[in-house]
C-alpha cells in the first residue's frame, strides 16, 4: 500500500530561504521578483498602441539576460465592496441616489454570481544561476542524486552578495525601460515575498477580512513557515 505524503509543502519547493529581498534556492541559485502595474492596451489610441508596442520591442531587444514573466490570476472576493455599498446606501438621505446605489449593488452581485471575477497580478523574475558561482553542472546534478553532495561550498552571505552584484544592475535596467511603457516596477521585499509564496501554495488561506488580507499583519508567522527549509551551505 502506498504511504500518503506527509512532508510539508516547503520540503518539495526549490526555495531554501528568503533574505535581503532575495529568493535563495536549494541549488545555490537566487532571484529577485519585481511586481509591475498593468496597462489597458485596448483603451489606448492607435498611436499610443503603436508607441507601446515599439517600447516593448525595444525593452525585449535590450535584454542580455533571461527573465520570467509571471501572470497570477485568482478569484476576487468583493464581499467587502458589497458591504460598503450597502452601508453607503443605508446612510444616503437622497432617495433617488439610494435607489441607484441599491440597483448598482444588485447588479454587481448578479455579475459575480454568473461569472468569476478574477484579479490579475504581474511579476517579472530575474534569476541568478548557480553556475555564476563557479559551480559545475556535475556538482549541481549531484545535489539531486541520493548520496551526492548535500550542500553547496559557499556561505549564504556570500551567495547573497554575488546575487546582488549580478541582479541589481539588471533590475535597474528593467525599471528604467519600463518607464517608456507607462508602467511601474517595484522589487518585492522579504515580507512581500513571504506573503506571495504563502498565498500561492496555501490558496485556501487567501481570504479578505475587513479589507485586509488574512495574515497580512502576521507576516512573521508566514516567514517562519517558509523558512522551515534552511539554507545550509557547506562548512
Amino acid at each position: 500500500m502506498t504511504k500518503p505524503i506527509t512532508a510539508p509543502t516547503q520540503h518539495h519547493l526549490p526555495i531554501a530561504d528568503i533574505a535581503d529581498d532575495i529568493v535563495l534556492t536549494k541549488d545555490g541559485g537566487a532571484a529577485v521578483v519585481l511586481k509591475t502595474t498593468a496597462l489597458n492596451f485596448s483603451l489606448l489610441s492607435d498611436k499610443e498602441q503603436e508607441a507601446v508596442t515599439f517600447a516593448y520591442a525595444a525593452l525585449i531587444n535590450s535584454l542580455s539576460f533571461p527573465i520570467q514573466i509571471l501572470v497570477r490570476s485568482h478569484k476576487k472576493d468583493i464581499s467587502n465592496y458589497i458591504a460598503f455599498l450597502d452601508s453607503q446606501a443605508k446612510g444616503q438621505q437622497n432617495s433617488k441616489l439610494r435607489d441607484l446605489m441599491i440597483s448598482y449593488k444588485d447588479f454587481v452581485s448578479q455579475i459575480v454570481k454568473k461569472r468569476n471575477v478574477l484579479e490579475k497580478e504581474f511579476f517579472i523574475v530575474i534569476p541568478f544561476s548557480p553556475l555564476e558561482l563557479g559551480l559545475s553542472a556535475d556538482f549541481l546534478m549531484s545535489l539531486l542524486k541520493p548520496g551526492g553532495h548535500k550542500k553547496i561550498p559557499f556561505s549564504k552571505d556570500y551567495v547573497i552578495k554575488k546575487a546582488k552584484t549580478a541582479l541589481y544592475p539588471k533590475r535597474d535596467h528593467l525599471i528604467r525601460q519600463s518607464g517608456r511603457l507607462g508602467i511601474r516596477i517595484q522589487q518585492l521585499t522579504t515580507e512581500d515575498l513571504a506573503i506571495l509564496f504563502a498565498k500561492t501554495y496555501t490558496p485556501e488561506e487567501e481570504k479578505v477580512v475587513q479589507g485586509e488580507q488574512v495574515g497580512a499583519g502576521n507576516t512573521e508567522g508566514r516567514k517562519e513557515e517558509l523558512k522551515e527549509v534552511k539554507y545550509e551551505p557547506a562548512v
